[in-house]
């Protein structure tokens, strides 16, 4: 979506002041994140550009120097895509060089050495995983799912809800393709490939596939979120796909962990010669190590 036509950014009027022209246009932003980023995100940056667009607009970036790192770095990212609706992300760039703002304030090197410090014990998280299938059976498929796919708790609900609906319609073979073993999440590139997070294939069995078509329930954030919490349940989906890329490493190289968790870079390598169909064991060494990581925690 571009800029409405003839708007200035210096002139925008502040949200206090509720006239016409501002509401449409914040409507008009809303829209835009929507249309890049998950419902969850834009929501987020939506909030976080309404309160702190007066120091994009005004050139003024200190009141963010006051926020915690967390609350720094989502607000930098909402004014991050509220200048490039406005076309004026070179000004954003400049101003937080100029503030010396940093998206994240602990250093690559502190970044590893925490997870090194870390020494999280691994049977945990299999605890977890395992008192959560017992204690809501009907979401035993969803969590082996998970498991087997790696990917980051959105896209987990989309490709098992997606598998449930088409399996409805008698359509599965649009995104499953049998003989492969793969989800092609790549044909439904709206759901799948945004602008920084991509995920275009998935291994998965066969049987894991008629496990989910035959649960008949979709899923949703908040069915699962809040039914765990209800009971007391520590959120942990990101540790899902921690744990799968560390378990896969014994059979995967590093390109081809980032590839099926989609974090594709922009390396030569990547974008012109890597491509899963010449590496013919690719499936058999991922579906292998995916049962394995599943013989774990029945």
């Amino acid at each position: 979506m571009e800029p409405r036509a003839g708007f200035e950014p210096a002139t925008l009027a502040l949200p206090t002041a509720q006239n016409e022209l501002e509401t449409s246009f914040w409507e008009d932003f809303e829209c835009f994140l929507l249309e890049n980023y998950t419902n969850k995100t834009a929501k987020e940056r939506y909030k976080y550009a309404l309160k702190f667009h007066q120091c994009l607009l005004r050139n003024d970036m200190s009141p963010l120097k006051l926020l915690s790192a967390s609350k720094k770095a989502k607000a930098m990212k909402a004014l991050s895509s509220l200048s490039k609706y406005l076309g004026i992300y070179e000004r954003f760039r400049t101003l937080v060089r100029n503030y010396g703002l940093k998206w994240n304030d602990r250093s690559t090197d502190d970044l590893i050495i925490a997870r090194l410090i870390r020494n999280q014990d691994p049977n945990k998280l299999y605890g977890w995983i395992v008192r959560v299938k017992q204690t809501f059976p009907q979401f035993r498929a969803f969590m082996d799912f998970a498991v087997s796919v790696g990917l980051r708790f959105g896209e987990t609900l989309h490709a098992y809800n997606l598998i449930i609906e088409l399996d409805r319609k008698g359509e599965l073979n649009r995104y499953y393709n049998a003989e492969n073993e793969i989800l092609e999440h790549f044909r439904f590139k709206n759901l799948f490939l945004r602008r920084t997070k991509k995920a275009f294939i998935s291994f998965v069995s066969r049987e894991m596939v008629e496990t989910v078509a035959r649960t008949q329930n979709t899923l949703t954030y908040d069915t699962i979120t809040k039914r765990l919490k209800r009971r007391g349940f520590k959120m942990r989906f990101s540790d899902l796909r921690e744990l799968w890329a560390s378990f896969m490493v014994k059979h995967l190289a590093q390109p081809e962990i980032d590839f099926l968790q989609g974090r594709i870079s922009a390396s030569v390598f990547m974008l012109n010669y890597f491509n899963p169909t010449w590496i013919s064991d690719l499936k058999e060494r991922t579906l292998k190590g995916v049962e394995e990581l599943l013989n774990v925690l029945s």
